[in-house]
């Protein structure tokens, strides 16, 4: 009983380190590895008909592709 309760106890100091980090830093999650989009999968679910927001993300990426700028040159 006394290593389950040690066991317990780093485990609870470590979490609340963690969590006293993660609130002094201020930072947003993140994942390490980039996620799907670094296999080059754009989208998790197999859905025929994206959300309102794909849709206008995929409308202004559309628009800035055809924009003739002098970063594109």
């Amino acid at each position: 009983m006394n290593i389950f309760l040690l066991t317990f106890g780093f485990f609870i100091v470590m979490f609340l380190a963690m969590a006293i980090g993660y609130i002094i830093q201020q930072k947003t999650l993140a994942g390490s590895c980039g996620g799907l989009g670094s296999i080059g999968i754009d989208k998790a679910c197999n859905c025929d008909n994206p959300c309102e927001k794909r849709k206008e993300r995929e409308r202004k990426a559309a628009l800035n592709e055809q924009s003739i700028d002098v970063r594109n040159i």
